[in-house]
């Protein structure tokens, strides 16, 4: 383990992403470019203090679940996550396994939905990246603990109440279509350890869970109309659409209105006010 490059590493990741890159408040009195340690341990779920020492080159090894959530908040691209690993001592992801780092192209996509909430989703629905409007829209993700992040484990396991409104009806058809999801991607990634560690876990917290999963249904996300219940607004109707990279297994959600509905003026106050004000509520999908 190189602990000095491995430290160097770091900090020029995390000076080079922006908080709004991570769909946080860029806020003000910023005395260093990039963003802060507590904002790299807090979407990283890891401590402020084993991030310190990590950029001090004084840190324990490094697990793969960290070198990975570490990759996915400090935004790497394939060669320099890479490199993370090499210097981390451990071995790069192979193929065959869940990508939990985000496509560039798919970054620069998200970063151009400026008046859209959107949020890029990985095989198995780990929440993988957001942008400022998703925040605004549906809460502050970062608050989530990273093995959290995962929009079906927190519909089955979580227990903040979310924003998003549905009928018994609805609920139990987005429940369906979320099993169903899991188990396309079993299908595709067999052999993905923390993919078998999120169905073991689920099967074994959720009753209902291991009632669907027994059903069989296989599917992939699609596109659907959402009702949110915002804090300040009050509720939203919104189209929520889906972009598939299927190089990447990743899927881009992007939540909009028909231009002159309330929805869409709901959105454009949204662009002004941003998140400065909003309760700090989870988010359900």
């Amino acid at each position: 383990m190189n602990r000095n490059e491995l430290a160097a590493l770091l900090r020029r990741a995390r000076q080079r992403v922006r908080p709004e890159d991570v769909g946080l408040p860029a806020g003000s009195r910023r005395r260093v470019p990039g963003l802060r340690r507590e904002e790299v341990a807090q979407l990283a779920g890891l401590s402020v203090e084993y991030v310190v020492r990590l950029e001090q080159g004084r840190g324990p090894h490094p697990s793969t679940q960290v070198l990975q959530a570490l990759s996915r908040a400090l935004r790497l691209p394939d060669p320099e996550r890479d490199q993370l690993y090499v210097l981390a001592d451990a071995a790069p992801p192979r193929p065959g396994q869940i990508q939990m780092t985000v496509r560039p192209g798919m970054l620069r996509l998200l970063d151009r939905l400026t008046d859209l909430p959107g949020l890029v989703l990985s095989a198995k629905s780990d929440v993988l990246a957001w942008n400022p409007m998703a925040t605004a829209l549906l809460g502050d993700l970062s608050r989530w603990p990273d093995r959290e992040r995962n929009i079906i484990w927190q519909r089955f396991l979580g227990t903040e109440a979310g924003r998003v409104a549905m009928t018994p009806e609805e609920l139990e058809a987005v429940k369906l279509t979320s099993v169903a999801t899991l188990r396309t991607a079993m299908a595709r990634f067999p052999e993905d350890l923390p993919l078998q560690r999120l169905i073991k876990d689920l099967r074994r917290g959720s009753v209902e869970f291991e009632r669907l999963w027994g059903e069989g249904h296989t599917c992939d996300w699609q596109s659907l109309t959402t009702t949110v219940d915002h804090p300040d607004l009050g509720r939203i109707v919104l189209d929520c659409d889906t972009v598939s990279m299927p190089c990447a297994e990743q899927t881009l959600l992007v939540y909009s209105a028909t231009p002159g509905t309330p929805a869409a003026q709901a959105l454009a106050l949204l662009r002004v006010t941003g998140s400065q004000d909003l309760a700090p509520t989870g988010a359900t999908y």
